[in-house]
Parts: C-alpha cells; structure tokens; sequence
C-alpha cells in the first residue's frame, strides 16, 4: 500500500487541503490541491543529468483545464481537448514565473511542470490553486528549488481589500491582483485595475503576501513529511576565470556600453567575446571550455554594468535613473483603416490599428466557466525584424499571449460600456522596433489608435517599464528600461494608468524577492515617468474624437418588445434576411430585445429602421401609408401596407366612384396610398384610397373617410344552436 501525507487549513474561509502520495508516483514530485471544490494535480519532472551544451536552465510549465473539470464536453468534431487556449497559455506565464528565479544557477537538467484541472467549482479560479499546486510539488521533489512559493488573488470592494474573491465577487470588485512570493519577499505581480492610486496598488500586493504565508507554512509542514532526498548538483567554480576574464575585457566592455546604439553595441560585444575565446586558450596550458568562456563573459559583464550604473547613476545610453528616452506619437497614419497610431519611444516602436465592427464580430470564448463573448480583442504581434534577427513567422508565441493580455488589462478598465457605445473593438499593435518594453509602447500607441478612432476611452493610457539593479543594500530604480537593461537587471516592473490612478501592473524579478520599500519608490518613480509620456501622447491627440472614421461602420441601437422579437426573425430567419438583402445593413437582434443595425451607409441604416419600426410598431387609425396590392378579389383588394401588416380596401374605397371590377383600378403589385380606417369586430384591418391623391399620398382638401362611409356589414342569419337543431 502507498503512504500519503496531507495537510488543511482554513484560507479565506474555504478549506484549502494539500495531498500527496496516491497519485502520479512516479514523478519526482506529485500532489494534489482542493480550494472549495476546485482541484488541481500538479507534476514535476526532471532528468537527471543535465543536457550537455546548455547555457540557460530549460524549464517547461504546462497548465492545462479538462473540460469533465465543469461537467463539460468540449466541443469541435474531434470532442477533445485541443491546443491550449489564451486562459491556459496566460496561467502556464503565471507559474512559471514566480517559480523559475528560484531554481538553484547550476541546475540545468530540462524540467518539466504540469498543472492539470481536475474539478471546477466555477466559484474559485484555478489559477491560484495551481500555482500553489505547482510550488508544492517542486518543494517536495528532491529538485534544487528555493521555495516554497505562495500565491493569493486579492480583490479591492466597498474600499476593503478581500481575500481570494470569488467569480461572482470580482465582478463588483475595482481591482483584480494576483500576487506571488516567499516567506520573505515578492516575486510576481499580475493585476487589473480601475484607476486605483499607487498606494491603494502596494497595500494590496503587501495585503497578499501576508495573508499568502499560511499556505507557505502549510507547505513546508508537508514536504517535513513527505520531501525525497536534495539532488546532488556538480557546481563548478570559476571565480578564476570570471578575474582572468574581467582584467582582459573590463576596460573594452566598459566602452562598448556607453554607445547609445543597440546594433553598434551588440556588434562591438559580440567582437570582444570573439576576441577573448580565440586569444584565451592558445595562450593557456588550460583548454577553456567555450561555454564556460561564455558564461564567464555573461557574469563579468553584467557586473561591470550594474556596478557602473550604481557608482555613477548613469545609464547605458547615458541617461539618468529617471530619464524617459524621447517620444514621437502620431495618429491616422494609414488612410484605410478605423483608428491607427506610431508610437516610438528611443528604439522601440508600434504601429497600433483600431478597427470597429459589430455585435456580429464579437469573440465567443469557451471557458470552464461556460461560453461567453467578449467585444474587445487586443492582439499583440513580434516580428523577428522588430529586433534585427531572422526567425520563425506564421504562429502565436506565449510570449506574444502575454504581452497582448498585458496591454489589454491596461486599456479595459477605461473602454466605454457596451450600452453607449456598442461596437466590437479589435485593436492589433505591430511590433517593428524592439528595444525596451514593447507591451508598455503597446498601450501607449493602443490609446492613441482608440481615441483616432473615436472611441470615447474615459482618459489616455500610458505605460512605463521600471528596472532594478540591487546588490545587498544598494539598488538603483531605473525608468524606462533599455533591452539589456531588462537582461542585465534584476526586475521588470511594468506600470500602466491614466493620470488618475493605475491600471495595471506586473511584475517580474530573477531575484529571490524584493522588498515592500523597494516597490514603493518603484511606484512612485513609474507614477513620474507616466505622467511625462501622457504629456508627449497628447501632442499628438488629447481626447477621443467625436465621431467614428469615415471607413468605420455607423452602429444604431433600437430597444424592441421582447414578444417582437420573433416578428423581426421570422419563421428560419427569413425576415430579418430579406431586410438585411434589402437595406444592406447588418442587423443583430439580443434576447433581450435589443436590436443593432450597423453600415457604413447612412441610407441603409435609415431603411433597415424603417423596416424594422414597419414590423414592431402598430399602425395608427387615420393615417396614410404607402403599399403594395398583393392580392386583387372580387370585393376588393388587398394591400400590404406596414411591415408585414395587409388590410382590405373593400370595392366600394377604391376610388371616389364605384368601379364596377377591382382590375379596373389596381393590379397585383400597384404601388398606392392608403388611409387606416380601423378594424372591424374581427380584428381585420380596414384600409381605404377614397379622396387620397395616389400621385402625393395626401389626402384630398375638404374630405374625409369616416368609418361609416364603409359598406354595411351583411345581416346574416344567426346560426341555430345545437338545442334548436335537435327540435
């Protein structure tokens, strides 16, 4: 029989239970985490000698949701699960990085992390349990890892911060914050906001991570129990060939990174390094690995800029720790499209595109929680020309994912409800310069294409990427981080908002953790930096414009009785078809009874309407209409007169006479005026031409239809009731 451990505790007023030991044995580490009713298993696997060659660690996390996990089957001819969805891609980013800066520097063996949804409560997200999950099962694996990891969902309702809000709550809640980290100190940040101030942001990171260590203790208690053996890992030391290196490179390298330039610069260190291998080893009884050179390079290199930057405040570029590169903002920079901006910020640079369609181009997102629609996409593309390089092109990167999801927790909280403006929104940021934060350049050229657009965004958004250079208890907060700047430092911490608050902000460190004091002068300086870049955004537009594009379909919401909504379908869609072919505007009705017409055309709007007033409105006794004979009898002719709507004009309406034949007058498919007279008992409508001028449609001067100019109803004999025909 197998042993199993577990451990239990009370968390946010759920019970959160920790297993392992029954299943997935035969991984290095395996357990299983139950929040409420949502559970998640997560695996860990690592070779066990390192692959030859490598010089990063290849770590690989996986989170994937099982449709039986809500009770569903998926849909598709296949009926399975297939590639991974944006939720499942997003929550994979979520764990890997909290959990990779902690791995010790020598482990290089390929490791794999599998998060996997068992069971879904549609109350509590599996996001967390599986970063939890995950933390747990690395803890207890033997592997070389420096945790254990928590992680909390904090939500800001009612001006109180709340522990791991359920679904239903979050929709009331102004903040959405995930937080991970140690015992002692921060690790990730992932959040959307609502324009809440930088110190109502670091109380709910702080608010996390205290409410995130009993889960951190619970933890521990379960690898006391449970963990296998450390791994024996080969560390090598090469402290005398980082000297050799840093005496023969120092001064070069300390030259190439005060060219402002990035291919200059890369070019002039890619030359050193070439330099170094092929005079280091025939001058040595030694034979130096290359690898090692390499490394050695990577180590010595990175310490000349940070000390550099720390003795002297200065920059690669020569900048000062606060000094934003210069900005260009334009906007409608292509002629065709809805909305479009160039933002270049120094060496990074985006071509945003905005372009507006209806409730038709909505996107339907299958999710654990049930399908729903969103009517803003924000999507993300890096070239590999965007950095000088040759690669892959044809397929969406993870990082892709996450950059585009980034920018568009940014720009959400401050798009127009759905209500006052019921457009779909497709913005697409082309990535064409890369150096720096491009998700940060993403949202300032988003908000600039939104508001070309005229879509009326509440207030600008602007982003900034923040660095740290932190050696023991100096550290340096660097705004608007350079590309080696993000590789040479310790922090990417990216901030976004509108000058009344943020609106997003993440954060990612290759440290074990930094500090709340840290974080604080972070904000602040982000806070300055944002407000500066607002202020060259707004050379080129300051608000959203008043209108749409010429190019941009115009949108028209029309509210309907619900017991019409039927009428305007009609019977397999053939009404609202044959008004779509007509008019040529596109017309979408909700359940709700909401009707949307949308062209480009301001005529086509106006007849759809038309139609659509013919069918849900009634038709009022005593006017005039125009209509079509669909029909001609003996006693009369019948007209199609409004909407779907036909009434009689008995022989005797006609004209001011009375012809002796109806053919005498009108033909089936006559175009004529007619004049609503009423309904008799039976409901039927009773139509009228007598003195209405079928040239104009306007009632003949001096003359009206009465209902009593109508022929006299027939006395027919009343029917016999059954008791009088049986005598």
């Amino acid at each position: 029989m197998f042993k199993t451990y577990s451990e239990e505790i009370i968390w946010g007023n759920r019970p959160l239970k920790i297993e392992t030991g029954k299943v997935a044995r035969q991984a290095d580490g395996s357990v299983i985490v139950t929040y409420g009713q949502t559970t998640v298993l997560a695996t860990v696997c690592a070779d066990q000698k390192p692959k030859p060659g490598l010089d990063f660690f290849p770590l690989t996390v996986n989170y994937q949701e099982k449709a039986y996990a809500a009770g569903k089957i998926p849909g598709g001819y296949f009926k399975r699960e297939g590639r991974p969805t944006e939720k499942e891609t997003l929550v994979s980013r979520l764990i890997d990085r909290p959990i990779r800066p902690l791995f010790v520097k020598e482990f290089k063996n390929e490791t794999q992390v599998i998060a996997t949804v068992l069971s879904h409560d549609t109350e509590n997200d599996p996001d967390i349990v599986a970063i939890i999950a995950c933390s747990a099962a690395l803890t207890i694996s033997g592997i070389p890892f420096k945790g254990p990891v928590g992680a909390a969902r904090i939500g800001y309702i009612n001006n109180e911060y709340v522990l791991n809000p359920k679904t239903e709550e979050l929709l009331e809640s102004s903040l959405d914050l995930v937080v991970a980290g140690t015992k002692n100190a921060v690790l990730m940040i992932e959040s959307e906001a609502k324009e809440l101030s930088e110190d109502i942001m670091l109380g709910g990171v702080m608010f996390a991570h205290t409410h995130m260590q009993p889960v951190i203790e619970m933890i521990i208690k379960l690898a006391q129990k449970s963990a296998k053996e450390m791994r024996e890992i080969e560390i090598s030391d090469h402290s005398k060939l980082d000297t050799k290196i840093e005496k023969i490179i120092k001064t070069d390298v300390t030259k190439a990174y005060k060219i402002a330039d990035k291919k200059e610069r890369q070019s002039t260190l890619s030359g050193i390094k070439d330099k170094l291998i092929a005079e280091l080893n025939p001058n040595e009884e030694i034979n130096y690995d290359p690898n090692d050179i390499s490394s050695c390079f990577k180590t010595v290199e990175k310490n000349i800029v940070r000390q550099s930057i720390l003795k002297t405040s200065k920059r690669i570029d020569g900048r000062g720790l606060e000094d934003i590169r210069p900005i260009v903002s334009e906007i409608a920079v292509l002629p065709r499209t809805h909305g479009s901006a160039l933002f270049t910020r120094g060496e990074t640079q985006a071509i945003a595109v905005a372009t507006l369609g209806t409730g038709q181009d909505e996107q339907y997102v299958d999710s654990l929680n049930g399908t729903y629609k969103q009517s803003f996409m924000l999507h993300y593309n890096f070239p590999p020309y965007s950095v000088g390089e040759v690669g892959r092109t044809g397929f969406t990167s993870r990082r892709e994912v996450g950059h585009g999801k980034l920018a568009w927790r940014a720009i959400n909280p401050v798009l127009p409800q759905k209500e006052d403006f019921p457009y779909t929104i497709r913005v697409v940021s082309e990535i064409t310069e890369s150096n720096g934060s491009s998700s940060m350049a993403t949202v300032c050229g988003t908000s600039l294409a939104l508001m070309d657009a005229g879509v009326p965004i509440k207030s600008p958004v602007a982003g900034i990427a923040m660095g740290l250079i932190l050696e023991g208890k100096d550290f340096a907060v660097l705004s608007d981080i350079l590309g080696d700047e993000d590789h040479l430092g310790d922090m990417d911490f990216k901030v976004a908002g509108t000058s009344e608050g943020v609106t997003t902000l993440q954060m990612d460190i290759k440290i074990s953790g930094i500090t709340e004091d840290i974080m604080k002068k972070a904000l602040a300086q982000a806070k300055k930096g944002r407000t500066h870049i607002l202020g060259e955004m707004a050379k080129a537009i300051t608000e959203s414009r008043k209108d749409v594009g010429e190019f941009a379909p115009r949108i028209v919401t029309v509210n309907i009785p619900v017991d019409k909504i039927r009428d305007i379908i009609g019977a397999g869609g053939k009404i609202i078809k044959q008004m779509v072919e007509e008019s040529g505007a596109q017309i979408s009705v909700e359940d709700n009874g909401v009707v949307t017409v949308a062209s480009a055309n301001k005529a086509s709007i106006e007849l759809a309407l038309e139609k659509i007033h013919m069918i849900v409105a009634e038709p009022e006794v005593g006017e005039i209409y125009e209509g079509t004979v669909v029909k001609v009898v003996d006693f009369g002719a019948f007209v199609n007169f409004f909407g779907p709507k036909d009434g009689l004009v008995h022989i005797s309406q006609l004209n001011d006479g009375r012809p002796e034949t109806v053919s005498e007058v009108v033909s089936e498919g006559d175009k004529v005026f007619v004049k609503l007279m009423g309904f008799d008992d039976r409901g039927k409508v009773r139509l009228t031409m007598k003195h209405i001028d079928q040239e104009t449609g306007k009632q003949a001067e001096g003359q009206n239809n009465d209902a009593d100019e109508l022929p006299p109803k027939r006395n027919r004999p009343s029917r016999p009731s059954s008791r009088e025909r049986k005598k």
